[in-house]
């Protein structure tokens, strides 16, 4: 297999560890590392010892040297749209950590350089490997718990200050304008992406959201915790984002006409399929390759060797949808109405 040439933009997102951290791959290779801070380029360049002849801080330059297949964002929120503004005319595609976008106005941008240069536009969600959220999803469609009628996603820890994620992060992480808001863009994103799968990317008849700033000392200008109700015609959904909770998580309750189903963590899910039945706990295997790893997943799509369909919780079909859920929800938190879409 010949190794997909990725270029990395932004280098002020903690989860670039994710490649730093695995940097030597059998099918992607990463042959560009991009931030516009001189400083933190430097900075990765001697704590990770990498090649300073990949190391750029301008995007265009390096695009233009290195010329990659792929490019990932590893920026700001807000960063994403001038990611897509360099790299889709250059026939590159680009794959974006959740959420797509800062807000719609910036997402319809992108939506339409990526079709106007045929570019694949990805969005990655820790939670798109997760083999509990697929056999959920597998087996709500087929049939085993009845019509969906509720959905409650959990996603929080402590707080990104509290967790210990590094100065460049959290510069943007906890700015309304870079990050588009708090809690609720971090963490009610997941809710939004899983939601709108459960759905067949419906768009939701109604989004009503509250936000709370519970440590202003620590988040003065953001939420840190967040609900947000989803309406849609048969099933309700509501998501819960927090930085203020002691122990992390990332589940999804799963609540049919007849049984329910629980995405426990990345591995264990639990079903009761009636309420004389008893619960069930199932220890899964990882999801296979590619599907295990964004990058993997992003390489194997941008070779053609699988397709990124209607259905994928990557995709743009879906993640427009998101980011005009949280686009509502803030307005919705914003004014204490709800917002009808």
């Amino acid at each position: 297999m010949a190794k997909t040439r990725l270029a990395v933009a932004g280098l002020d997102h903690g989860h670039v560890y994710w490649i730093l951290n695995k940097f030597e791959r059998d099918d992607v290779e990463f042959v560009g590392f991009y931030d516009a801070q001189p400083e933190l380029v430097k900075q990765y360049t001697e704590q990770q010892n990498l090649d300073p002849n990949i190391m750029y801080t301008d995007l265009d330059t390096m695009l233009d040297e290195v010329k990659p297949e792929g490019v990932v964002a590893f920026s700001s929120i807000y960063a994403h749209l001038e990611c897509v503004q360099k790299a889709a005319p250059r026939g590159v595609h680009v794959m974006v950590e959740k959420p797509l976008a800062v807000s719609m106005e910036h997402a319809t941008v992108m939506k339409s350089l990526a079709e106007e240069h045929g570019i694949h536009l990805l969005t990655n969600y820790e939670t798109n490997w997760y083999a509990s959220n697929q056999e959920a999803y597998r087996m709500v469609k087929d049939g085993k718990i009845g019509d969906v009628r509720k959905l409650v996603v959990h996603d929080g820890h402590r707080g990104p200050v509290e967790i210990g994620c590094g100065p460049e992060f959290l510069a943007w992480l906890t700015d309304p304008v870079l990050n588009g808001g708090g809690a609720v863009i971090d963490f009610g994103c997941y809710g939004a992406n899983l939601a709108t799968w459960m759905s067949d990317n419906q768009r939701p008849i109604s989004v009503f959201a509250i936000t709370q700033t519970l440590k202003p000392d620590v988040y003065p200008k953001v939420d840190d915790d967040a609900v947000i109700i989803i309406n849609y015609p048969t099933m309700n959904v509501v998501v819960q984002g927090s930085w203020n909770w002691a122990i992390s998580r990332k589940d999804m309750e799963v609540y049919g006409a007849t049984g329910k189903i629980t995405a426990v963590d990345r591995t264990t899910l639990t079903y009761q399929l009636s309420d004389d039945d008893p619960e069930i706990t199932v220890n899964l295997d990882e999801r296979p390759y590619p599907h295990a790893d964004p990058f993997s997943y992003f390489g194997a799509v941008i070779r053609g060797d699988i397709v990124s369909g209607e259905d994928d919780l990557y995709g743009i079909t879906n993640n427009m949808i998101v980011v005009e859920i949280l686009d509502a929800a803030r307005e919705s938190a914003r004014t204490g109405q709800r917002i009808d879409l």
